[in-house]
Order: C-alpha cells, then structure tokens, then sequence
C-alpha cells in the first residue's frame, strides 16, 4: 500500500465530474488499499478520488468505530429529512462550517469486483455519502452553503491553502543534517 497524494481546492479534478469506473481488476483493489490508508493518514472519515487527482467515481468510507469499505460509481437515488452539521474537508485542510444534508440516504453502487449494491444510511454516515458523493459531481462542502457564508469560508481558504501547501513542501524535504 502507498499514500495518495492529496488534492487541494480548486485543482484538478476536484471541479469536474468524475468518470464511471468500467475495469474490476487488480488495479482497482489495489487502488482501493491506498484510498483507504490515504484516508486513515489524514483521519479522514472518508475520500472520493477526485480527493487523489483521479477523476474516477470511487469513495472510500469509515464511520468512527466502524470497518472501512469502499463504493465504486456509487449514486445517491434517495434522500429525505434535512438537518445542519459540521463538516470538514482533506481537499480544504483546517476549515469547517455546518453544512445542511439529508438525514437519509439510499446509495447505489458497485463493490470492488462490479457487483451491484444497494445501501440506506442515517445520520453521519447519510452525511459522508452525501459528501464523498458531491466530489464526485464536482462539487465541494462550501458550494452546499448559503452564498455569505460561502463567501466568507472560501476567503478564509485563500489564507489557509498557502499554509498548507507550505506545510506539504515542508514534510517532503528530507533533512538537511
């Protein structure tokens, strides 16, 4: 397994929508191991790979307590109830503002080897769904929220993207001794 390097908002191909998986075979498993070590280096709760600068419709997933698993061209069919929370994002490091999701959600999907699926979700894991979802249609947390409060998240990122790029560029230098 290896690390992914992760995307910053608004670089390629976080904006666009991500492709339909059509191959099943060994490249996706491994793929599949990565997202999943990516996901927990950065103790993220889940990462869709537009997330990795691939702009394919794969999420992978963890609910805290819970086994990690991973969709493959997953859709959300059916949402209901509506409820405000705080969210977060690896693409937008150190930002956070309550974001307003469905309290369900039923996903379609395909597991690793293109078998489909079918799966209702409540509460936080309807929420990482529905996020992990959004980037793969292009979409990131802020574009979910009212345009002031938009505004003022995405000028916040400004500030915030340089630091973290900084701190990128920081731990890949290897030591000067």
């Amino acid at each position: 397994m290896s690390l992914l390097k992760v995307v910053y908002y608004p670089d390629h191909p976080l904006t666009k929508k991500a492709q339909p998986i059509t191959d099943f075979g060994p490249a996706l498993q491994k793929f599949a191991e990565d997202m999943v070590e990516t996901m927990f280096e950065f103790d993220g709760v889940g990462l869709a790979a537009p997330q990795v600068g691939v702009s394919k419709r794969f999420i992978a997933y963890c609910e805290p307590e819970g086994e990690p698993n991973c969709l493959v061209n997953p859709e959300i069919v059916e949402m209901e109830g509506r409820e405000f929370g705080e969210e977060g994002c690896l693409s937008l490091p150190q930002l956070w503002a309550s974001v307003p999701r469905a309290t369900r959600v039923r996903v379609k999907a395909q597991d690793l080897d293109g078998n489909p699926l079918e799966l209702e979700a409540e509460g936080f894991l309807a929420r990482i769904f529905q996020h992990e979802c959004d980037h793969l249609d292009g979409t990131v947390f802020p574009d979910r929220l009212d345009v002031f409060t938009r505004e003022a998240v995405l000028k916040e990122w400004v500030d915030k993207r340089e630091a973290a790029i900084q701190a990128v560029k920081a731990a890949e230098r290897p030591d000067a001794d």
